[in-house]
Order: C-alpha cells, then sequence, then structure tokens
C-alpha cells in the first residue's frame, strides 16, 4: 500500500500511535490476516474505539472494511460496527467456484466521489473468502456466484473489498480519489 500511495506523490506513515491516526488528514485501514485477531488487537490497544470516531475520510481496505461491518462470520466476530452489514463466508461450491476469490472481477452500481472519473464495469483485483452482504451503505457490487458489496459507503467512512494498490489504473484512480476528499 505504501507504495501505491508513494506512486501518487502521496507520503504515509504506518503506525498505531492514537495521537497520530487521530491528527491525520487521511486514514488508511488495511487489511490482512483474520477477523477474530485483528479485533483482538484492535481493543487490546483502543484502536476500536480510535476508528469509529474519526472524522475525517476513512479507507478501509479488504479486511479493513469488513471490520468496519457489524459482524463476521470469521471465527463469529464482533466487528466495529460502521457500516450496517455482516460479513459471511462464501458458500460456493454448489456453483463450482473457487473460495477464495483470488483475481480480476468488475464492479458495477458505483457511486462517487470514490469513483469519480472511472468508466463502468472496471475490473479490480480480489483475494477474500469473506464478503459483505449487501446492505443500504453499499457503494459498488460484484458478482461472485453471488452479489456482494464491493464497496461500502457512510458519512466520512469508506471502504472497498477489493485491492485498489493491485487494480492497476482504476486502483490508483480511487486512490487518488479517496486522497482529493
Amino acid at each position: 500500500m505504501l507504495y501505491a500511495l508513494e506512486r501518487i506523490g502521496m507520503e504515509a506513515t504506518v503506525t498505531d500511535d492514537h495521537e497520530k491516526i487521530m491528527s491525520s488528514d487521511k486514514v488508511i485501514f488495511p487489511g490482512v490476516g483474520e477477523a477474530s485477531s485483528a479485533m483482538k488487537y484492535l481493543k487490546e490497544f483502543g484502536l476500536d474505539s480510535v476508528i469509529k470516531n474519526l472524522q475525517q475520510p476513512v479507507l478501509g481496505i479488504c479486511l479493513g472494511m469488513q471490520l468496519m461491518c457489524k459482524y463476521s462470520e470469521e471465527n463469529d466476530t464482533d466487528c466495529l460496527g460502521i457500516f450496517d452489514a455482516d460479513v459471511k463466508k462464501f458458500d460456493l461450491a454448489s456453483r463450482q467456484l473457487k473460495v477464495p476469490q483470488i483475481g480480476w472481477n468488475q464492479l458495477s452500481g458505483f457511486s462517487k466521489p470514490l469513483f469519480a472519473g472511472i468508466n463502468e464495469k472496471p475490473y479490480c483485483y480480489f483475494v477474500h473468502s469473506y464478503y459483505a452482504e449487501l446492505c443500504k451503505e453499499t457503494a459498488a457490487v460484484t458478482e461472485y456466484g453471488i452479489e456482494f458489496s464491493s464497496a461500502l459507503q457512510k458519512n466520512n467512512f469508506y471502504g472497498v473489498q477489493f485491492h485498489p494498490e493491485k487494480s492497476a489504473t482504476v486502483g490508483e484512480q480511487i486512490l487518488k480519489n479517496f486522497i482529493s476528499l
């Protein structure tokens, strides 16, 4: 992620320091790993309340977006509850689709400002076994056996299930749009 931001001329700091996070112009909440361990870490260091109370634009990526939802089926995890959606495990064996979904897939029905300047049905890069269900905060939809929220937005909180840093020019534009919020 840091390299993707550098490519668009942005400097970023990786930190779990409350003051630095709260005073940042923008916050990117990436996610790698699994839900229960990540939530345990956030709670242990008081970052759960810091994140929920941020007033600046916040972008959750992949697990970061999922953790901003209410609940995840991944190890029966209560999450931050910013988005009114549950995160569910793909059950696609009957449709002969592989889980995790790894690779390029299309977005549709997306809304601005995060997707400003992006043509309809762009491809983005996904790596995930869990998905956020469709809800009132869905900002983009992707189909992989079922339709799911590939982006969410509520107030100053944005989330994307795909990896913008791996999504070529579309991902770069999304990061530029987020930085310009």
